[in-house]
């Protein structure tokens, strides 16, 4: 009797060993997120914590897609349920909310505005004042333009005392390094090193000039916020913290950590570490309270300003209408990441 309840008792405890091994061994549910663009110095955090293993130990099982411009990605993940986060730059995030699309931002990561307008190192111009009688390439369709008015009107100018050439974006950078334009408007910490070879230049930031606002972060749908919540938080979470060792030194470890992730993209080495060092200021600096990533409501207020102030937002909507909190907590993956 004795060995008949013993041998159903090992049965039992192998069946339930069978059962809890069984839960262990099924996957995560795919985490797919949107880019912003192709691969650049941006995103440094997020391959470098999936080379590493860290969003898998955070229990996510990860997908990238490169995008090809920011207004695309927000519309994507705002519209759709392809992806359940999405990196972009958070202005026009904050445009499509204001015209009714579902996104919020996340975890807000460059937290300047980082369009300004690019100028020649020996050229003397270091404000917009001195861009007056220059030829400025631009993008017409691009967030820049509806910004151009109050950048000039800084140094005293408008429209009519520059030549503004309107060029597609993928123009932009070729058409001012080759000399055929005295400026470029565009985003700074993306295009500077590319053409710091071909023609070495300086930045004139419009957020030097009352128009600041978030940049690059992520952002999710309402919908998702609301099914995969958790998940979303994990991840903006882990890819703060990996910002954070990457801002500690280890540059080098993202810029390898891209080239890995995109062999095929025949990526320049110098010019995405070059990207990661021109970032660094428009992060921001440090405030009290605050770690990597985490929305901080007076910058939020600020944005509200400057995009009522050009007429991208109209209806008025409080600034934390834009954001979600208690989402990033890089303190929670301490542990897993030293540095």
């Amino acid at each position: 009797m004795k060995k008949l309840l013993a041998k159903s008792w090992v049965r039992t405890l192998t069946g339930v060993a069978a059962c809890m091994f069984a839960a262990t061994a099924v996957q995560a549910e795919p985490f797919k997120v949107r880019l912003d663009w192709t691969p650049w110095g941006n995103h440094a955090a997020f391959h470098l914590a999936d080379q590493k293993g860290w969003y898998e130990e955070a229990g996510l099982d990860i997908y990238f897609e490169d995008g090809n411009g920011s207004v695309t990605t927000v519309q994507i993940i705002g519209s759709s349920d392809n992806f359940d986060a999405g990196h972009a730059a958070l202005a026009p995030m904050m445009i499509a909310r204001d015209k009714g699309l579902p996104v919020k931002a996340v975890a807000p990561f460059v937290r300047r505005n980082d369009i300004g307008v690019l100028v020649p190192k020996d050229s003397g111009m270091k404000g917009p004042a001195d861009l007056k009688g220059k030829k400025l390439v631009y993008t017409a369709g691009s967030l820049e333009a509806p910004f151009m008015e109050g950048f000039l009107a800084a140094g005293g100018l408008t429209r009519d005392d520059v030549e503004l050439l309107n060029v597609e974006a993928a123009g932009k950078v070729t058409t001012y390094a080759v000399d055929r334009a005295d400026a470029v408007v565009s985003t700074i910490p993306f295009v500077l090193p590319f053409v710091q070879k071909q023609r070495p230049s300086n930045s004139i930031p419009f957020a030097d000039y009352g128009l600041n606002m978030p940049s690059f972060g992520i952002l999710a749908s309402e919908a998702k916020l609301k099914t995969r919540g958790e998940d979303i938080s994990k991840f903006a979470s882990v890819t703060a913290r990996a910002w954070e060792y990457i801002m500690n030194g280890h540059e080098d470890e993202g810029v390898e950590a891209i080239l890995a992730a995109r062999p095929q993209a025949r990526l320049d080495k110098a010019v995405l570490r070059g990207q990661i060092d021109a970032l660094k200021p428009y992060f921001g600096k440090p405030v009290e309270g605050f770690r990597m990533g985490q929305p901080i409501p007076a910058e939020w207020e600020e944005a509200v300003q400057t995009l009522t102030k050009v007429g991208l937002i109209e209806k008025g909507l409080p600034a934390t209408d834009f954001y979600v909190t208690d989402m990033v907590k890089p303190g929670q993956y301490d542990g897993m990441i030293k540095k």
